[in-house]
């Protein structure tokens, strides 16, 4: 399998909202090995298809600590969601950068398997938090989004310094 380029923030690319996957083919299937791959290979829990360049709804999550149990999401949508949960949040678009985000602790989710079988299926705690991080990836959210004022700043400035450097 390939290991695909991950975005890296403040790319605008990050900002785009994915489009509905509509055929459910062997290239659909081929982009998700490679995206578990570029996920593995980078020591994530989770990546998606727009961190790649790739404008579609699909998500690849694995939190297991044998990192042997791959869930593959198409066309996700939280339709419900309870409890709150704070947890510290990094991205592999966001690298050095951690943050505390809140989020629901449990989600009920819609959508459909790498052959167009549509499903729904809960989750609790840090799947719940992963699969949550990844859609907002969907949705042109990054989790540094979802940080305080006092800590977005911190964020920017310090992009803004490390581009400065690089010049």
């Amino acid at each position: 399998m390939s290991i695909l380029t991950i975005l890296s923030y403040p790319d605008s690319r990050l900002r785009l909202k994915a489009s509905p996957v509509t055929s459910f083919s062997a290239d659909l299937a081929v982009l998700a090995d490679n995206m578990a791959d570029t996920m593995y290979r980078c020591k994530g829990i989770g990546l998606a298809a727009t961190q790649v360049n790739v404008q579609q709804r699909l998500i690849v999550v694995d939190i297991s600590d044998k990192r042997d149990e791959l869930k593959v999401f198409v066309n996700p949508k939280v339709i419900d969601s309870s409890g709150t949960v704070v947890t510290r949040e990094g991205c592999l678009s966001v690298a050095e950068v951690m943050g505390d985000v809140e989020r629901p602790s449990h989600i009920v989710l819609e959508y459909h398997t790498l052959r167009g079988k549509h499903c729904t299926t809960e989750a609790d705690g840090l799947l719940a938090v992963c699969i949550q991080h990844e859609i907002d990836h969907l949705n042109g959210v990054v989790f540094i989004d979802h940080l305080d004022e006092s800590e977005r700043s911190k964020v920017d400035a310090f992009f803004a310094n490390r581009s400065s450097q690089a010049s």
